[in-house]
């Protein structure tokens, strides 16, 4: 059993996470900025979980968050950060908060979650930390930029640490989606004149021809913290369906 942190949680992939380490018997420690993640911690599940209402952010949030997981469990093995912003918006039209925003949560946020996770991952006997980053940050698309910056930025931090933690037994890993069915990439069929045609057209593009579940890449992140998992380390994992791949 295992206590693991998730920063964001309350649909997708973050959500499918949540539900798989509480089967296996982890205790979790949620953290969202969205009332609604309680349902998700007050639901079944083997292992307990707790929830913390907070805005990602705020830089005070990654120790607080910490500190809970310590004194309600005890410690920390995983760390998950999930939690992003994804803006769309012609080039002329983005803004310095815009940017600012995207950076402070898809970027500062994961480094100082593992920066306050650290001390306690070092004395785990199973330690790992994985960013979720996407397939954007390999293949662009028009209106994304933020976004598909800061996500390009997630693989380089995770090589980072790892060459930093790794000899204390810290993984650090990156998990990268592809076309997921999840209401996260609302804001990009938003930005589409006619999202159905575009739908298709991705979907065309996808050797498997459909976009994937939240459980499919949440099967990953289960192997990536799990015993089996325990020579990974540093590396970015697609799972796309093969969208990048061709």
């Amino acid at each position: 059993m295992a206590t693991v942190i998730v920063a964001g949680g309350t649909t997708g992939i973050g959500r499918a996470c949540v539900g798989l380490f509480r089967a296996r018997g982890d205790n979790v420690v949620l953290i969202d900025h969205r009332p609604e993640a309680q349902s998700v911690a007050d639901s079944e599940g083997k292992g307990a979980c707790v929830f913390l209402q907070r805005d990602l952010a705020d830089p005070a949030v990654p120790q607080e968050a910490v500190d809970l997981a310590v004194s309600r469990f005890g410690g920390v093995d995983t760390l998950l950060v999930t939690a992003a912003l994804m803006l769309s918006s012609a080039l002329a039209d983005w803004t310095n908060e815009m940017w600012d925003r995207t950076v402070a949560l898809n970027l500062k946020m994961p480094f100082f979650f593992a920066q306050a996770a650290a001390p306690y991952l070092k004395a785990s006997a199973n330690p790992s930390i994985v960013f979720t980053s996407s397939t954007g940050a390999i293949k662009g698309h028009a209106g994304m930029s933020a976004y598909q910056a800061t996500k390009a930025a997630l693989p380089g931090l995770a090589r980072s640490l790892t060459a930093e933690l790794g000899p204390a037994g810290v993984r650090i890993n990156c998990v990268l989606p592809g076309w997921i069915e999840t209401p996260f990439n609302d804001p990009f069929w938003s930005y589409q004149q006619d999202p159905a045609e575009r739908r298709a057209l991705i979907d065309a593009e996808i050797p498997l021809r459909r976009h994937g579940t939240p459980d499919e890449v949440a099967a990953l992140v289960l192997l990536l913290t799990s015993d089996a998992g325990r020579y990974i380390a540093g590396t970015s994992l697609v799972v796309d369906g093969g969208y990048t791949a061709v």
